[in-house]
């Protein structure tokens, strides 16, 4: 065990400073779109606005640095795990809120909600990763 955490914490280490930065910045425009769309669509959001910062700075960027070099299917594997807890932990903590009798209830049911919602967030490990990777080569990495 301490192995793994010493190779994902050196996986961490070594990520170039304008990587995280890239990885920051996208993802915390992210979280806020998402955040706004949850709330205007009134389907879920986080109980504070700064939530966005602990849940896709501080959790989803080191986890989405850790995964980027597995494949999407491993990425979306070891996400759903990773949301799933996450999602989990928002709703019995109450650090989100689910609107009442929302759009995703009607479809799917209440019991199913949160599974769901962790089946669609799983996805923005692959997706991140590749967007990020795409913007990040884009600004800093330069023909030569």
């Amino acid at each position: 065990m301490k192995r793994i955490l010493s190779k994902h914490i050196d996986t961490l280490k070594e990520a170039p400073k304008t990587l995280i930065l890239t990885y920051i910045i996208i993802y915390f425009l992210w979280g806020l779109g998402m955040n706004r769309f949850g709330i205007e669509v009134e389907i879920a959001r986080f109980t504070y606005w700064w939530q966005v910062i602990t849940c896709y700075i501080l959790y989803m960027v080191p986890i989405s640095i850790i995964l980027k070099e597995y494949t999407f299917f491993e990425q979306y594997a070891y996400g759903l795990v990773a949301m799933g807890i996450l999602e989990f932990l928002g709703y019995w903590l109450q650090s989100s809120y689910v609107y009442p009798d929302n759009i995703l209830d009607k479809v799917f049911s209440p019991q199913n909600f949160s599974l769901g919602m962790a089946l669609f967030f799983a996805l923005y490990f692959p997706a991140g990763n590749w967007l990020v990777k795409k913007i990040h080569s884009l600004i800093f990495i330069r023909d030569k």
